[in-house]
């Protein structure tokens, strides 16, 4: 009798259990819908930003205190918290954030790498409110702006840390992003290249391994310059003032970590050159007009397009299916 009673009680317990989460809508971007490519290139990225943060702040002259990057993350990881917490419950499933300790960490890593980025790019003086802002909307506008995907679930659309950092600069003006010169102050001689070049390359094996972005990121470095020759030509602007931004360490991160998002960029190759490209020549056109944060506001201006054209297919395919599936019932009516 007891075996009976315990019985029914485990059948109870599991009926009443939360459904777990279901697959991320972020993996439609990574090759095969690989679960293993998003984990690694999630954990290589955020490893190579801590490791940068912590060299950046204790050897190569990084000018914020050193309390930004804590402070950044914490404010990115605890609104990830909160926003997984809220949905979690909304929708009657497991919050992802309870799991084993890989899906406990894979979970915090956007988060933690989106405050890294804030923690980095963001000059704000003595203050520390703007890091927190930043870092919050960094997170926020995953949630608040979205586009439909072909199999029926929604996307964010801009990379986190990009959207954070560019609102900041305009909606606070007495914010500025962080000097080039401090990610290499206190070095010299050939670590003057080397670090930048090790930052690079790193970056790109992950890519190359993991993402399969290499050709936005080859499109986007082929179209920065081609923009800069553009200039040079058009305007008479020596050739290394327009290639200049391309030598700082700002620059790196810009092309490794915000550009070729795998969250925010399209997958197939020819989408990619495209995406590329339009970041590289509107960048040229802010430029020649003399508007500043150019790297940033490009990408959102794209991502934006992208975004718009994402709901443009799901439209396209909400009136058609109907009209598809009433011709296909037509022809089956004729040949039975």
């Amino acid at each position: 009798m007891a075996t009976k009673t315990q019985n029914q009680d485990q059948g109870l317990k599991t009926a009443q259990a939360k459904p777990a989460a279901k697959a991320l809508p972020t993996l439609s971007y990574y090759p095969d819908q690989n679960k293993d490519n998003r984990k690694y290139a999630l954990f290589s990225f955020a490893a190579l930003l801590i490791i940068w943060n912590i060299l950046g702040h204790f050897v190569l002259g990084f000018e914020q205190a050193w309390q930004q990057p804590l402070i950044a993350v914490g404010a990115a990881c605890l609104t990830q918290f909160i926003l997984e917490a809220v949905e979690s419950k909304a929708k009657g499933r497991a919050p992802r954030y309870k799991g084993t300790a890989t899906e406990v960490m894979l979970f915090y890593a956007p988060a933690l790498i989106s405050g890294l980025a804030v923690g980095m790019l963001l000059y704000p003086n003595r203050l520390i409110m703007p890091v927190v802002f930043a870092s919050v909307l960094s997170i926020a506008s995953k949630v608040l702006f979205r586009a439909p995907l072909s199999n029926g679930s929604t996307q964010h659309i801009f990379n986190p840390s990009n959207f954070g950092i560019t609102v900041t600069l305009f909606l606070l003006p007495f914010i500025g992003v962080a000097p080039p010169y401090h990610f290499v102050e206190n070095i010299s001689g050939i670590w003057d290249w080397l670090t930048p070049m090790i930052i690079l390359m790193t970056g790109l094996v992950v890519h190359g391994r993991f993402t399969h972005r290499l050709p936005l990121v080859l499109a986007w470095l082929s179209g920065f310059v081609f923009q800069a020759f553009i200039r040079h030509q058009m305007f008479g602007v020596p050739l290394e003032v327009p290639l200049a931004p391309m030598t700082s360490c700002a620059f790196i991160i810009f092309t490794l970590y915000m550009i070729p998002d795998p969250a925010t960029t399209p997958i197939k190759f020819w989408r990619q050159i495209a995406f590329g490209l339009s970041v590289a020549a509107i960048y040229g056109a802010l430029q020649v007009m003399h508007l500043f944060f150019g790297l940033f506001v490009a990408l959102i201006a794209v991502s934006l397009i992208r975004g718009l054209a994402l709901y443009w297919e799901a439209i396209v395919v909400t009136i058609k299916g109907p009209q598809k599936r009433l011709k296909s019932l037509d022809m089956n009516l004729r040949s039975g």
